[in-house]
């Protein structure tokens, strides 16, 4: 006998028919006479995450709203992630209410605006915002340089797969990542070690779930846990050591240092630390190179 019921799947299936943690992400776009426009997003991911030129971020949204609309016209997109703080989050939900134009949601925005740091007219950002991402979207993905603004009952097909407009009244955007701004604690945070005294608070959205409310979580501190150092055979490691570049050597003293990376990912790991160790002009990779190339890496961090 199952612990389970079956519940119907229904439209909206995440916010009607299930507990669905999301981030709460004020979609800035630029309106026809040039304001920044905000919208209340929670259907935003990541997308392109490794492996690619680029990384990007997917925005999911109805057809016909402010920012769809926006996008389709002018492709420049700022990503604003608000802290934990009710007030922010009432004022999300009323930037979220659909059929407002832009100068009469944002007439009584208690939100502060300024410029990012990409160049070209574009949104700008939200200040209380504990990070942004300035975004543009990837429109020749899927044939979406087809799609236009300018219908508000709802799109005929055909449709995209994947980017662009999807369905009668659904579009998906896939945004290319151009910069991510950090706030000077939370960029430290990062950079020197997170903690979970440094670390934001971050809100948690639980959707739409009736009629008459929106949910929303408050932050408490997380906790780490540690995660379980499974080392792998120092002879596994110069055996890979080996087959990067002719050209640079690890000593068995460094690849003892490195016995602790994944399996899957030591590849990669080794491939950085030679291309590093070339940039330096080091041809033997010993455990000070190692600290060298590790300094390196943080450097480029920041």
């Amino acid at each position: 006998m199952s612990s389970f019921k079956d519940l119907r799947i229904v439209d909206n299936f995440y916010q009607t028919s299930a507990f669905f943690p999301m981030p709460t992400v004020l979609v800035g776009t630029l309106a026809e006479n040039g304001k920044t426009n905000l919208g209340a997003y929670s259907l935003c991911f990541p997308y392109y995450i490794a492996g690619k030129d680029r990384y990007a971020m997917l925005l999911e949204c109805r057809n016909s709203s402010n920012t769809a609309q926006n996008i389709l016209r002018g492709s420049r997109v700022s990503l604003n992630f608000i802290p934990d703080d009710k007030k922010f989050f009432r004022e999300a939900v009323r930037l979220g209410f659909p059929g407002d134009s832009t100068d009469d949601k944002m007439k009584d925005c208690i939100f502060t605006l300024e410029r990012g740091q990409t160049e070209g007219e574009r949104p700008l950002v939200v200040a209380e915002a504990f990070q942004v991402f300035e975004c543009t979207w990837n429109s020749e993905l899927d044939g979406a340089t087809e799609d236009k603004p300018g219908c508000l009952e709802g799109y005929e097909p055909p449709y995209r797969n994947f980017n662009g407009i999807t369905s009668k009244f659904g579009a998906h955007f896939i945004l290319n990542i151009d910069k991510i701004l950090m706030k000077q604690k939370y960029y430290d945070s990062i950079v020197d070690g997170v903690t979970a005294k440094n670390f934001p608070d971050v809100p948690v959205d639980y959707g739409y779930r009736d009629s008459t409310n929106f949910w929303c979580s408050k932050f408490k501190r997380p906790f780490p846990e540690k995660i379980p150092a499974k080392e792998g055979d120092v002879n596994s490691v110069k055996y890979a050591a080996k087959r990067i570049d002719p050209d640079v050597t690890f000593t068995d003293e460094a690849c003892s240092r490195l016995t602790k990376i994944p399996r899957i990912f030591l590849k990669a790991a080794l491939t950085q630390m030679v291309k590093i160790a070339k940039e330096e002009g080091i041809t033997v990779i010993d455990p000070a190179a190692l600290d060298i190339i590790n300094d390196k890496r943080r450097a480029e961090k920041k």
